[in-house]
């Protein structure tokens, strides 16, 4: 077998894990009836108080809407589709603004999101949720502090929106990048052809890893040596995590765009007002 059949079974391989649907009940999304919606009983009432009044009073000042929810588990679903349903449904952030964001945290899976609405996604882009994530949230649930890191990047995200930068983010020491180029067209086609699709039927982590992982055989069925290897997966997990294949493109700018009517709830209570949301954000575990 040559060179290009093995590329091309690989390819067919991708393509299959992909189209692998995925079974099992759906998690109803709950009503949108406040800003912060906890269904595992994590915070407490004066907890909950807190965030709201935060949350509340950013939203009077900027307009923003921001909310969070808690939920034990998105079930058969990655958290990253079960984020992007909560979303289509609640609706947050204003109509045509598009300037809501979520964060959520499914806890029985150990898993979180930020889910960030068109109109913050130049602010609040995929790197920036991604750091708040990692460097800010994560480290205090390690630490079981639930409301201390829900607390901390709601606040982090709230500056962010209103237009405060986060600090520089600390440089890592490490070994030279190995020398990669000459199999970075092979790895960036994979990627922007199926990394939308990946995306799409896996969700975005999962989409990323088998992305990565693909890139990878395909670096080793060409001869790569070891490091090569092990970056041509690297790159093509983040060229798909951070939505750059083209499958992105087609939620960001076609059929996944929802806008809803505005609606502010009944008698007063709270709701969304009709921001939409294409899938911008980033994922964690912790």
């Amino acid at each position: 077998m040559n060179v290009l059949e093995k590329v091309s079974l690989a390819l067919i391989a991708a393509f299959a894990l992909c189209v692998t649907s995925q079974a099992g009940a759906e998690v109803a999304v709950p009503p949108l009836t406040a800003r912060v919606t906890d269904q595992t009983g994590t915070l407490t009432p004066g907890q909950v108080g807190e965030l709201e009044q935060t949350l509340q009073a950013f939203e009077k000042s900027k307009g923003t809407q921001i909310a969070v929810l808690i939920v034990p588990t998105t079930g058969a679903e990655t958290i990253e589709q079960y984020s992007l349903r909560v979303v289509e449904q609640w609706k947050l952030g204003r109509r045509q603004v598009d300037d809501g964001a979520l964060l959520i945290v499914a806890k029985d899976d150990r898993a979180l999101r930020i889910e960030v609405g068109y109109g913050l996604e130049g602010a609040l882009n995929d790197a920036i949720s991604s750091r708040i994530i990692r460097e800010t949230i994560v480290p205090r649930f390690r630490e079981g502090n639930f409301y201390d890191g829900i607390a901390a990047g709601v606040d982090q995200m709230i500056r962010v929106a209103d237009g405060e930068p986060l600090p520089p983010p600390q440089p890592r020491a490490g070994p030279g990048s190995p020398d990669v180029w000459k199999l970075a067209p092979v790895i960036f086609m994979l990627a922007a052809v199926f990394g939308g699709v990946l995306r799409s039927a896996l969700g975005r982590l999962p989409g990323a890893v088998v992305a990565g992982g693909g890139a990878a055989l395909i670096a080793w069925l060409l001869a790569a040596g070891m490091l090569a290897t092990m970056a041509a997966g690297v790159i093509a997990f983040l060229f798909t995590l951070t939505g750059a294949g083209m499958g992105a493109y087609v939620g960001t700018y076609g059929i996944g765009r929802h806008n809803g009517g505005f609606n502010r709830g009944g008698r007063g209570g709270f709701g969304g007002g009709g921001g939409g949301f294409g899938g911008g954000g980033a994922s964690g575990r912790w």
